[in-house]
């Protein structure tokens, strides 16, 4: 019996035994086939790294980042954003134009952009300090890869991003302080904002000369001839130390130094109404610079400027389509029926100097000492003349109209005694004796359609000036005197203020015709922006 009790004994505790292994056996098991890589129960040194790499933004363009997850929501306003505009995002957030001709009236309207680019446009010139500081402790080997290098375009570019903004900033702010002048009055479509936009000109604005091209017909000019305007900008802008660099990587826009006056007077052959000879020359100049360069292929010569005050300065224009369609054409032949383009294109003042200095030109009695009402002496040039002679020549003696003025009568004296000058269009809509009025204290009547006048986009002309179109012609002393007294004598004294707008110093003087005619390139080149393959117009 004892032996049988004690095998029962020693049984069950066996069995206790096995029935105490069995679960973890079978524990065991299911971890061994269900449980992580033992590799996985390592503790890591880093938490993971999250790469986002290649990913498409809206402007067509790829990026990178390398970020870790605890920097995800901290660094999500951080933007590196490319200077070059794949998709034509529009940098300005008020939807308009900074150049706007009012005279006739042109609906320039630039194109809508989501919210974003905002901020964009505000965190971009900092991306350049930005990109610097991100945190290298998480960065893989191979991202300088993905990094953009930002290069001395994309630093010009940023430049004109921050002048939009202070421009902006400045139309409703206050008036800024300037030793020799600031704009004030309502002769000026908006004072604060063409003094912030003069400054930041003189600031940054680059003009790259090319020097490529012999005299006379390039790197010369007339300054002496009703085509003055030719030859003083290119002299002025060639000895010009503070806005001409040397450097073309660091320019805004390149000037094309020939004169369309010479190209008529040493290409052209006289009377073989050939336009080949000059087409060709203007084809090779443009063919040599984009070959040695790539500036005009980078841009498709929209950042590329010439001036011309001959008439066939357009014509000259369409020897190459870039030329005419791209690039910033300056003429005195504004004319949009010709195809003048106000956003893209600068109306330059006639100034007829025969002497080359406006010396004995500038000045005349106030309002109260001008006797005549209205004045003209003009030959028969144009289809505009002969109808505004046609009314008024020798009809009335407050309106002295008339082809040749008596011998012994100074012209310049005619001009001073007159309240109002008219200055009808000749075979082209521009005319020397806008500028001749206004160097005379003459309110300018100017008779003339589709003209758009000299930096309109700054000036605003009907403050100063009165626009009568050609049908209008038979009613001109009664539009005239409709204008009372007051008014006449109001805008008498802004033409007198306007005036070093349109004076030529030599040499050049702040805020004269020189440095206006540079204001309106640069208001130009802030409406685009440029990058290595293309560029954008807003």
């Amino acid at each position: 019996m004892a032996t049988a009790v004690t095998w029962s004994s020693g049984a069950s505790s066996s069995t206790k035994l096995f029935l105490f292994m069995v679960p973890l056996v079978l524990v065991a098991a299911l971890v061994s086939v269900l449980g992580p890589s033992p590799s996985t129960w390592l503790s890591t040194a880093k938490p993971p790294v999250l790469l986002l790499s290649s990913v498409t933004s809206s402007a067509g363009t790829s990026s990178g980042a390398v970020t870790t997850p605890s920097e995800v929501k901290q660094r999500e306003e951080l933007v590196v954003l490319p200077v070059d505009n794949r998709a034509g995002e529009n940098l300005l957030s008020d939807h308009a134009h900074f150049n706007l001709s009012t005279t006739p009236p042109f609906s320039v309207q630039a194109i809508q952009t989501p919210q974003h680019h905002n901020r964009d446009e505000q965190n971009v010139t900092q991306n350049l300090e930005n990109v610097s500081s991100v945190n290298e402790s998480y960065v893989p080997a191979e991202r300088p890869k993905l990094q953009r290098k930002f290069s001395i375009l994309d630093r010009t570019e940023a430049g004109l991003i921050k002048a939009r903004a202070a421009i902006r900033e400045a139309r409703n702010g206050n008036q800024t302080q300037d030793t020799d002048y600031v704009p004030i009055g309502p002769m000026y479509m908006n004072a604060n904002a063409f003094h912030r936009s003069y400054l930041e000109m003189e600031k940054q604005l680059k003009v790259y000369v090319y020097e490529e091209g012999e005299a006379p017909v390039f790197h010369n000019g007339p300054c002496k001839s009703i085509y003055s305007m030719e030859g003083n900008f290119i002299h002025g802008i060639e000895m010009n130390e503070k806005f001409r660099t040397r450097d073309p990587e660091k320019a805004h826009v390149f000037f094309l130094p020939f004169s369309v006056a010479m190209l008529v007077q040493f290409v052209y052959v006289r009377d073989s109404h050939d336009f080949g000879p000059i087409k060709k020359t203007v084809t090779d100049y443009i063919n040599v610079i984009s070959e040695r360069y790539p500036y005009w292929n980078r841009s498709l010569g929209a950042d590329h400027f010439y001036l011309a005050c001959h008439d066939w300065g357009p014509e000259t224009s369409r020897s190459v389509p870039n030329l005419r369609d791209n690039s910033i054409r300056v003429l005195c032949n504004a004319n949009t029926s010709e195809g003048f383009k106000p956003s893209k294109d600068v109306s330059l003042p006639e100034i007829n100097l025969q002497s080359g200095s406006i010396n004995g030109l500038i000045g005349g009695p106030s309002a109260s000492k001008r006797p005549l009402l209205a004045f003209f002496a003009g030959g028969l040039h144009g289809p505009v003349r002969p109808v505004l002679l046609e009314h008024w020549e020798n009809k009335d003696e407050d309106m002295k109209v008339q082809k040749y003025l008596p011998k012994g009568v100074s012209y310049y004296e005619m001009l001073r005694k007159s309240r109002f000058c008219l200055c009808p269009s000749g075979y082209e809509v521009a005319s020397p004796r806008v500028v001749e009025a206004i160097y005379t204290g003459c309110v300018p009547v100017l008779i003339s359609d589709h003209y758009v006048p000299p930096f309109s986009d700054v000036l605003n002309w009907k403050s100063f000036s009165v626009e009568v179109s050609v049908e209008e012609i038979p009613k001109l002393k009664e539009i005239l005197l409709s204008i009372s007294p007051r008014q006449y004598i109001r805008m008498q004294r802004r033409v007198v203020q306007v005036r070093r707008h349109f004076e030529v110093h030599s040499p050049p003087k702040r805020f004269d015709v020189f440095h206006m005619i540079l204001h309106s390139v640069w208001l130009r080149r802030l409406n685009f922006r440029v990058h290595d393959r293309q560029s954008q117009l807003f």
